[in-house]
């Protein structure tokens, strides 16, 4: 399962950094225009919805609620609305994340290669210089004892 992480990470790299840029765009551009619509439509504790989306049209197109938003009554909007944003991108951001992991642990290694191995523990049974080319830098060696024999799967590209 860790290989599952790991294999998921290592290629959604330049995802994630999207990923972070896209949720820092969305809450200049959505989160503070709902926060501050939010605290407009606030009148003695009772949000009317009219007045919110009336003042989130305007407040959406201006742009300028980036500097209003961080006054003293509602920059506790600000940050409740936040959180609630940043909460539920986190939730798709990782069934994202979660549906590009891998199938299984060989997903993606190319056939013929020696990815299967680790540490040089091939070189055990294959030569790094001379005999039978199997994949790049992996030789079968001619002065192996015992069955040297090599079954090719595939085909050969001659042009």
């Amino acid at each position: 399962m860790n290989y599952k992480v790991k294999k998921t990470l290592k290629d959604n790299k330049k995802v994630l950094i999207v990923i972070a840029i896209l949720w820092f765009i969305l809450t200049i551009i959505f989160v503070s225009p709902i926060a501050y619509s939010i605290g407009q439509a606030t009148n003695n504790g009772v949000f009317n919805l009219s007045k919110f989306f009336e003042v989130l049209i305007t407040n959406v197109i201006s742009f300028s609620t980036i500097t209003k938003v961080f006054s003293a009554e509602y920059i506790g909007i600000f940050f409740k609305t936040l959180l609630y944003f940043t909460i539920m991108y986190l939730i798709f951001a990782v069934i994202g994340l979660f549906r590009s992991r891998p199938k299984s642990e060989y997903t993606d290694i190319e056939h013929g290669s020696s990815d299967w191995s680790q540490g040089g523990e091939q070189y055990k049974i294959l030569s790094r210089n001379k005999g039978i080319l199997l994949a790049q830098d992996h030789y079968l060696p001619l002065d192996k004892r015992g069955n040297i024999n090599v079954l090719v799967v595939g085909r050969f590209w001659f042009w």
